[in-house]
Order: C-alpha cells, then sequence, then structure tokens
C-alpha cells in the first residue's frame, strides 16, 4: 500500500481513508521538548497511535535519535533530531476526542494549577494516558480541555491508584521536574492498605526489580537480582488488629507497580490488588467495602532548582476512608466480645446464709 501524506490537522472521515499511513517524519527537538522522554514525544507527534505500538516502534529501532537507536526512556536534547517511521493511524475523525463525562471529571480533579504545574486528586480507575485497551486518560482529556496549552505528564500513577498527577504547563518546568526525579529530588509518599499485622517495624525494602517480564502477553514485574534497583520505605501508621495495617510508603525509586510488589516481597500485599495480591484477602475486604485497590498517592513535595519549596496533598478518597472505618468498627467488636461472653458465662456470687 502506498503511504499518504496527510495533515493531521485536517478532518477525515473514516469511510473516506479507512487505512491511512503517515510518510516517514523528520522532527528537530525544539527548547520546549527538550528534556521530555523519547516515549513521550512520539506519542504527542502521532496521537491517536496506541502506546503500546509507539513502544513497539521504538524497540524494534524504527525511532531513530541523530540516526541511532534509542529506548523509550532517552531524554531528548535541544536540536535532536527524530526520525519517525510510517505507521497506520486512525483518521483524526475516527480517533475521536474523551467523552464529556471523562473531561468533566478530569476538569473536578484539579485542585491546584499555577503557570508552571496543574495538580490533580487523580480518581481510581482513569488512566494517565490512552493505550493498552484504553483510548483516552488524563493526559488527553486535559489537552481536549485545554487545546492552547502544552501539557505534559511529570510522573505516571497506575489507572487503579488514586492521588497526587503533577502536570506540567510548560517545557522549562517538565526538564526542571524530570531532572528532580532523577536526582532524587522529588518526594512521593503513598497510603497503602496491606495484608496482616505489618511487625516488620519502619522497614525499607531494597529489592530489584524486573519491569520488563511478561505471563500470558501482560506486564507482571517481580524481584529479581538483574532487575532495576528499587527502593520502598514502609512506615505503619495504624494496626487493624490480625487482618490488616495501613502504611505510608515513601518512594525512593519510581518502577511500574514497585510498590504493590515490594509489598508482596514482604508477605503483606495490598488489599484489593487483583495482580499481585492475595484473594481470600481481598474477599474479606471486599465484605467491608472495598471495590478497588487501596493505593492512594497523598503527596508529592520538592525544591524548585530556581528556589522555592512544593508541596501538596490529598486526603483518602471517601470509598477507602469508608472501608478504614469498617475495618476499626469490626476490630472494636472482636475486642467486646471476649469480654461480652465472660459477663455471660459468670456466675453470680451466692447470698451468705442468713443468721438464725
Amino acid at each position: 500500500m502506498p503511504y499518504v501524506k496527510i495533515d493531521l490537522s485536517t478532518p477525515l472521515h473514516p469511510a473516506e481513508n479507512p487505512l491511512i499511513r503517515t510518510e516517514v517524519q523528520h522532527f528537530e527537538v525544539s527548547e520546549d521538548e527538550a528534556g521530555q522522554r523519547l516515549d513521550n514525544y512520539v506519542q504527542k507527534r502521532l496521537g491517536s497511535v496506541p502506546r503500546s505500538r509507539v513502544y513497539r516502534v521504538i524497540r524494534k529501532g524504527e525511532v531513530r535519535v541523530n540516526g541511532k537507536r534509542a529506548g523509550p526512556e532517552t531524554r531528548l536534547a535541544l536540536k535532536d533530531r527524530i526520525r519517525i517511521p510510517p505507521v497506520r493511524i486512525a483518521p483524526p475523525a475516527a480517533a475521536g476526542r474523551p467523552a464529556a463525562g471523562l473531561a468533566a471529571q478530569i476538569a473536578k480533579a484539579i485542585i491546584y494549577e499555577d503557570e508552571k504545574l496543574l495538580v490533580l486528586d487523580k480518581p481510581a480507575g482513569i488512566a494517565v494516558h490512552g493505550g493498552s485497551g484504553v483510548s483516552f486518560g488524563v493526559i488527553e482529556a486535559l489537552r481536549a480541555l485545554r487545546p492552547d496549552e502544552s501539557l505534559e505528564l511529570v510522573h505516571r500513577l497506575d489507572r487503579d491508584t488514586s492521588g497526587c498527577l503533577l502536570i506540567a504547563r510548560r517545557g522549562s518546568a517538565l526538564r526542571s521536574l524530570h531532572a528532580l526525579l532523577r536526582e532524587d529530588g522529588f518526594e512521593k509518599r503513598y497510603l497503602a492498605l496491606l495484608k496482616g499485622p505489618w511487625d516488620l517495624g519502619a522497614k525499607r525494602i531494597d529489592a530489584p526489580l524486573r519491569t520488563d517480564t511478561r505471563v500470558g502477553g501482560e506486564r507482571t514485574v517481580r524481584v529479581a537480582a538483574g532487575g532495576k534497583a528499587s527502593v520502598s520505605a514502609f512506615r505503619p501508621v495504624q494496626f487493624f488488629g490480625n487482618t490488616a495495617t495501613l502504611v505510608e510508603v515513601l518512594l525512593e525509586t519510581g518502577r511500574t507497580h514497585q510498590i504493590r510488589v515490594h509489598a508482596q516481597h514482604a508477605g503483606h500485599p495490598v488489599a484489593g490488588d487483583e495482580k499481585y495480591g492475595d484473594a481470600a484477602f481481598n474477599e474479606a475486604l471486599r465484605a467491608l467495602g472495598l471495590k478497588r485497590m487501596f493505593l492512594h498517592a497523598h503527596s508529592v513535595s520538592f525544591n524548585w532548582p530556581q528556589g522555592g519549596e512544593f508541596s501538596v496533598n490529598t486526603p483518602l478518597p471517601p470509598e477507602l476512608a469508608a472501608v478504614l472505618d469498617a475495618l476499626s468498627a469490626s476490630k472494636r467488636r472482636a475486642r467486646a466480645a471476649p469480654r461480652a461472653a465472660k459477663a455471660r458465662g459468670s456466675p453470680r456470687s451466692a447470698a451468705p446464709p442468713r443468721a438464725r
């Protein structure tokens, strides 16, 4: 099939050209784009192409940076020359736009903004970007809401994780924050409910993770000697008897599924985690009202390189707070039961005999 050169800004009806391929595209990285990861840069250029396909063309070496192969995590520099190969894309009209309900939900989730940043309290169940069977995520919805802005994800959250998500509004802000992420100058704290009584105290788990393994075609992360350095610091916050423990987790690195796999590795998987969790524990928590994974990004803080401290936090969503209330009530009932049973079973003292 011959390649068709198209202007991606021109609407086309799918019936007019159901199979569209782009030509080879060449770009030069601008000042605002410098510092971006290669996968994010290519994704933005290709628009409607699923993220899984973006990764595939990069890993196959079809995307070139200054004439050479490069990995998805490569940081681009000013005036780097990027070659993007021909790819089949959906016509712009077919690609569509985020549903009005999603856009409204994301608009409502914005809890802070200034000239550099947007901060969202991301709801659980919404991906941060499209791909892997999801057409639209947070970033696509934001770009639809604010078409005149150049918005980029600063970091990511799992689809089922709620909480603080930062979006850069300027290329200079994105570069600064990515540098902080690389230099451990970016503090991210999470709240997680784990199985059983956490008896490890304040525990720093340093266990390398392999993030490139697949089980049944699905990405699965595991602890492995040859994996990437991964460190999580766990601190117990509230105990719920032998059932569960609420912990705060400080991430020293940011690997895919890091908290979930480190918690599993410690023998205390995250509540509601269908991938790395404990089925019986999840079922018990469902009976208490847990309908999602109990993992919430509750705070982010850092110091801008140009000066100034930034800190933001978000409370537990109501549906997770309700589960903690249910656990507390269950714990109180468990403590009261032996006392009540003892009171019922104690014989009354016999009255002393009367003197005659």
